[in-house]
């Protein structure tokens, strides 16, 4: 269903919709109907109490298949989508649920990232964070307390497709660089949260420290190579 990959378009096959829009509807309809068979098995097994569930995404809508993420405003308030790093691109909702630890109904603001799976399923399996991790464990948050040192921490983001890029988090401050020789874009997400109002110019401090942050947050790979030429130089530590 013009790369979408569902099997029918079920409720939506007769709506005045693109077909595109039609098969991610279809999708999604889907996922939802099929996590909710996995939670009912956990409940049949008499296990659901004890098992915890995370349901989340790896990066924001797309246009893969011909979708179109402005037909249901698929990133609200946010700008950009995947292969952004604007927070359309890389910000996304968690869901977790273990009713025998996480308090049910309770939103929180924490702020992780995948780099923190790992060191999260360590603990809840009784084993030692491994070695040269960035990640922390998220254990906390998942039974409803405060973990403040969440905030505190640079998060960092780059990305290869059509050029280098970059971006970074520290508390409510987001740096982006869409090409290696381009300024760094600089946002206060607590009152910014569409990235709309660029306070580089007004912050020198804060630009200071994330202009050092993303000069050193990486080092060159021979999986991720950055680009050598006039725009773009190779980032390496000192």
């Amino acid at each position: 269903q013009k790369g979408m990959e569902v099997p029918d378009l079920g409720d939506y096959k007769d709506l005045d919709w693109p077909e595109a829009q039609k098969g991610h509807a279809a999708m999604i309809s889907r996922l939802d109907r099929d996590v909710g068979r996995l939670l009912a098995l956990l409940k049949e097994l008499a296990i659901d109490r004890n098992t915890l569930v995370i349901f989340t995404s790896d990066n924001g809508p797309h246009r893969e298949g011909g979708n179109e993420p402005g037909f249901n405003r698929s990133s609200g308030p946010l700008r950009g989508i995947k292969r952004d790093h604007y927070e359309g691109g890389i910000r996304v909702p968690t869901i977790a649920r273990w009713p025998a630890q996480t308090p049910a109904g309770k939103v929180s603001g924490a702020i992780w990232h995948f780099a923190d799976v790992m060191p999260t399923f360590a603990e809840l399996a009784g084993a030692p964070k491994p070695a040269g991790m960035d990640g922390v464990s998220i254990v906390p948050t998942l039974k409803g307390k405060a973990q403040p040192a969440l905030r505190d921490r640079f998060l960092y983001w780059e990305f290869h497709e059509n050029g280098f890029k970059q971006a970074a988090r520290w508390g409510d401050w987001k740096a982006v660089r869409n090409h290696l020789d381009d300024p760094i874009e600089l946002y206060d997400l607590r009152k910014d949260i569409g990235e709309t109002n660029n306070l580089a110019a007004l912050q020198p401090k804060v630009l200071a420290r994330f202009e050092d942050y993303l000069t050193t947050a990486r080092v060159d790979s021979v999986d991720w190579p950055v680009k050598k030429g006039p725009r773009r130089p190779t980032i390496t530590k000192p």
